[in-house]
C-alpha cells in the first residue's frame, strides 16, 4: 500500500505565498511523474504541475510564472512553491504520484487533498 500525505494548506491573502508538501510512503520501488492537481467547488479536478523523476515540468497556463514545483527524489516528496496568489486559485490541491510498488504493479495514487483559500 501507497499513501500520499499532503500538507502546507491555509488562507492567505491576495499576493501572498504558501509552499505545499506531499510525501509519499509505503510499499514503493520507484516513482514516475509526480504531480498537484486542484479542485474548485463545482469544477472538474485540473492539472496544476507535474514533474517526472529526472525534473522535467509541465504547468498549467494559469500556474506559469507563479508557481513552481520540485521534488526530492531520495525523501519521495513533492513540493508547489505558489506566489503571487489569486483570488481564483482558491481549491482543494492534491497530490498525484506514478508508483510502481515493490509487487511491481504500477499505480497513480492520489493524496487526500490540503485546503488553499485566497482572500481579496
Amino acid at each position: 500500500q501507497v499513501q500520499l500525505v499532503e500538507s502546507g494548506g491555509g488562507l492567505v491573502q491576495a499576493g501572498g505565498s504558501l509552499r505545499l508538501s506531499c510525501a509519499a510512503s509505503g510499499s514503493i520501488f520507484s516513482i514516475n511523474a509526480m504531480g498537484w492537481y486542484r479542485q474548485a467547488p463545482g469544477k472538474q479536478r485540473d492539472l496544476v504541475a507535474t514533474i517526472t523523476s529526472g525534473g522535467i515540468t509541465d504547468y498549467a497556463d494559469s500556474a506559469k510564472g507563479r508557481f513552481t514545483i520540485s521534488r526530492d527524489n531520495a525523501k519521495n516528496t513533492v513540493y508547489l512553491q505558489m506566489n503571487s496568489l489569486k483570488p481564483e486559485d482558491t481549491a482543494v490541491y492534491y497530490c498525484n504520484a506514478e508508483v510502481w510498488n515493490t509487487k511491481w504493479e504500477f499505480h497513480s495514487y492520489w493524496g487526500q487533498g490540503t485546503q488553499v483559500t485566497v482572500s481579496a
